[in-house]
This record gives structure tokens, C-alpha cells and sequence, in this order.
């Protein structure tokens, strides 16, 4: 594997979620200047949606179904720690218990089921991936939809991302869990050469024993900023993001 890599991409507009941040105001309080109109405002979600969907779930599809424009056509990548956990979680607790498991709850607790029910419900049928990095999730997330973008340049890209930290009998085994919940939808074109490209870097990391909180948080900082460079340090890798 090299020790370099360099994907090229553009990045049309953003939704972003914390328990502290919820509005584009918020956001650009939070980063320092950012264009309101790349802020995609989340939507009422159908009755059908909420029912399946747990509260992280619920604010993931509310904010892809913002994309009005893409929604339908682009790929989905999503990238997540463990995905919906509370639902993997009952499902354990029954099997412990010898209880008969719930085949909703069975169904929507694998990783990808969020992605196949915004695909369902979107009546899309570009496929999706869906990819858990540990600490690393949204990094991992965004290069491989930088890869999708480099394979198929026609085709938009939504990268969706959520966390949130795992029930108190599992705290302290999945690394760094202070910058969560979080929740944030990429929209992804191909670049666009006008300057406004963003051109991410991955390298072997630098202090792996000091990791960045975020680096979900890093990059829309970046995006949001202005900033010319910024990076990520992860646990395994380097992240660096630059407008070319």
C-alpha cells in the first residue's frame, strides 16, 4: 500500500448535527465565515421513517432527504462507528435473556440500514457502501467517496455519517467518544477545477497515541473556515484536506 494518498473532489453542500449545533447560524458562529446557502436544512420526515428509525437515525434521514437534488440519483456511502448500536444492543440483551428476537429491530441493526432505507424511501437505485473504521469512520467515509467520485465523475456522491457514544456498560472500549453525537451529510460532485476543489491527503500517522477528537468536526472546520490546509491526526492516519 503506498504511504501516500491523493483524491480529488468538490464539495456541493453540507448538513451537520451536534447536540450543541443544529443551525447553519450556529455552525458559522462555531467555524467563522461560511456561505449560508451550502447549509442544507433537514426536513420533516414521514411517519413511515420516524417509526423505523431511532432518534440518531431519525436526524441522519432527515438530513440526507434535504438533498432534494441528488437524493434520488447520487451513491451513498455511509460511515459509522456501529452504526445504530441501540438496536444491536436489544437484540443482544434478548439473545441473553433467551428471548425471541424482534425481526424489525434484527433487520435495521445491521450496518448499512439506514442507507438501504434512504435508498427504499428515495426509490434510488445507485447502490450504496457502507464501512466501519473505528476511530476513523468519517475519514475512511470521505476517501471512499472520493474513490466513488474518481470512478464514476458523472455520478454525485452522498457520504453520510453518524455516531454516538455506546451505553455506559461499554464505555472506555471504542476510543475517544467526546465529540459525539454527531451527525453529518456531504454532498460530493466531481471537481469542479475552478478553485474550489478540495484535495485530501492520507499518510501514515504522525502521533497515533494522540489522536484528534474529530475529524468529522476537523473537516467541516476546514470546509466552513476558509482555512487554505488543515489535518486530522487519527490513530492509524493522517488526514489533509487543502483547496487546491
Amino acid at each position: 500500500m503506498p504511504s501516500e494518498i491523493f483524491m480529488r473532489f468538490a464539495v456541493r453542500n453540507w448538513f451537520a448535527w451536534t447536540s450543541e449545533r443544529i443551525s447553519s447560524a450556529q455552525w458559522r458562529d462555531w467555524a467563522g465565515p461560511c456561505r449560508e446557502d451550502d447549509f442544507v436544512p433537514p426536513v420533516a420526515l414521514p411517519l413511515s421513517l420516524r417509526r423505523r428509525a431511532t432518534p440518531m437515525g431519525q436526524t441522519l434521514l432527515a438530513g440526507a432527504l434535504g438533498f432534494t437534488e441528488i437524493v434520488q440519483e447520487a451513491r451513498y456511502v455511509q460511515a459509522s462507528r456501529h452504526g445504530e448500536f441501540s438496536r444491536a444492543r436489544q437484540t443482544l440483551l434478548a439473545l441473553a435473556q433467551e428471548e425471541e428476537l424482534s425481526p424489525a429491530e434484527f433487520s435495521m441493526s445491521v450496518h448499512h440500514g439506514l442507507a438501504g432505507l434512504l435508498s427504499i424511501h428515495a426509490q434510488n437505485r445507485q447502490g450504496h457502501i457502507a464501512l466501519a473504521a473505528g476511530t476513523e469512520s468519517f475519514a475512511c467515509g470521505l476517501l471512499e467517496a472520493a474513490a466513488c467520485i474518481a470512478e464514476r465523475p458523472q455520478t454525485p456522491i452522498l457520504l453520510l455519517y453518524a455516531d454516538e457514544k455506546l451505553p455506559h456498560e461499554f464505555a472506555g472500549l471504542a476510543g475517544p467518544e467526546s465529540a459525539l453525537p454527531c451527525v453529518m451529510v456531504l454532498g460530493l460532485t466531481a471537481p469542479r477545477m475552478d478553485g474550489d476543489d478540495i484535495i485530501l491527503t492520507q499518510e501514515p500517522a504522525s502521533r497515533p497515541g494522540d489522536p484528534s477528537p474529530s475529524a468529522a468536526l476537523d473537516f467541516l472546520r476546514f470546509l466552513l473556515s476558509g482555512e487554505a490546509q488543515a489535518v486530522s491526526h487519527g490513530e492509524h492516519w493522517d488526514w489533509t484536506w487543502r483547496h487546491a
